[in-house]
């Protein structure tokens, strides 16, 4: 999930109740649920560095309690640096229990690696051990429902808060856990309903035979705000199909807009191709791999694009998380970049 998603999750968790057993649970939580993606400072070394380490070591259950310690040493120093200008109060604050808040951060951390499950663009979570990708494949990278439903979690307990203050009700405890762990129920319930209009539509897609081929794979891939509009892949032992799908009703590409890829040939340049850095890299983590090929002339060599099925949405372009290589004549790798060359 994008990182918004993350830290108002963290947050949520942390008014759910974590917040009443020690100060500075809900700031270690929020900070918690989005630190895995500190791996996105590889991206300084490069595209395809910051490619091949994006959801890596960070967002396994090995790394969960390390990043988790991070966590808890930047807090802990930042509670440092804020004592130096500011002082305790002399009235009696909720103590900080830090084995505690480690275990709230290994928590947090967990949230992260189930959120960025639910989406299709996966994770390792056995890593290194096992570099296989998971995906739940039932929410959307940014999803709007789920924002919303955080948004009010965490909001609406203040603005009432305020109405209360002014009616001079008496608050007992902090404030806010019942819209938090309403927020996260919905989410559960939203997970619930994806998941089986996620079945629907894989169910669908399975039930038909493509130009005579029968489907060898098939996946469904979720779309922002409507839990009946589907992304469809198919596989066949020839070509991949890519189409909407409506699991309401079920129909399969309602409004015939299907998308034909053919698979790459095996020659001697996509064999080099895949061999460098870059497409062993990509190679790993699509699930619906594309290479074209183009022949160049000045100077000589070989351009080749990489595309994985699974992003090539309808209404979004064709070069959804694409990735670019240049080989020269003699099929060495000269260029390996997720940027389209100029």
């Amino acid at each position: 999930m994008e990182p918004v998603t993350h830290f108002l999750t963290g947050a949520a968790l942390g008014r759910s109740g974590f917040n009443r057993t020690t100060a500075l649970a809900t700031v270690v939580m929020t900070i918690g649920a989005e630190a895995a993606d500190i791996d996105a400072l590889w991206y300084f070394k490069g595209s395809v560095i910051g490619f091949a380490h994006h959801r890596g070591i960070t967002h396994t259950f090995l790394g969960v309690p390390f990043i988790a310690a991070l966590v808890i040493a930047f807090v802990w120093l930042m509670r440092r640096l804020w004592l130096t200008v500011r002082p305790p109060m002399k009235r009696a604050e909720m103590p900080v229990r830090w084995g505690l808040l480690y275990f709230y951060a290994c928590i947090a951390g967990l949230s992260h690696l189930l959120l960025d499950y639910t989406n299709n663009y996966g994770l390792r979570p056995f890593f290194p051990f096992n570099t296989k990708w998971y995906a739940w494949d039932i929410v959307f990278i940014v999803e709007p429902v789920m924002l919303f439903m955080l948004i009010c979690g965490l909001a609406l307990p203040h603005l009432f808060g305020l109405i209360n203050s002014e009616i001079g009700a008496r608050q007992i405890g902090p404030r806010g856990r019942g819209w938090a762990i309403a927020a996260l129920i919905g989410i559960v319930i939203l997970w619930g309903v994806r998941d089986f209009e996620h079945r629907r539509a894989v169910k669908a897609l399975d039930s038909f035979t493509y130009e005579g081929h029968p489907a060898t794979r098939v996946s469904a891939f979720p779309q922002p705000l409507n839990p009946f509009r589907w992304y469809g892949v198919v596989e066949t032992p020839e070509f991949y199909q890519s189409m909407m799908v409506d699991s309401l009703t079920p129909e399969v590409d309602p409004q015939g807009r299907a998308t034909k890829y053919y698979k790459s040939e095996d020659t001697p340049v996509s064999q080099a191709a895949k061999a460098t850095y870059l497409g062993r890299v990509y190679m790993d983590w699509a699930r619906y791999p594309t290479l074209e090929v183009q022949k160049r002339e000045h100077p000589d060599g070989y351009d080749v694009t990489f595309r994985d099925v699974r992003f090539l949405y309808p209404d979004r372009g064709p070069n959804g998380l694409a990735a670019y290589l240049e080989l020269d004549p003699l099929l060495h790798s000269v260029r390996e970049s997720f940027r389209p060359p100029n």
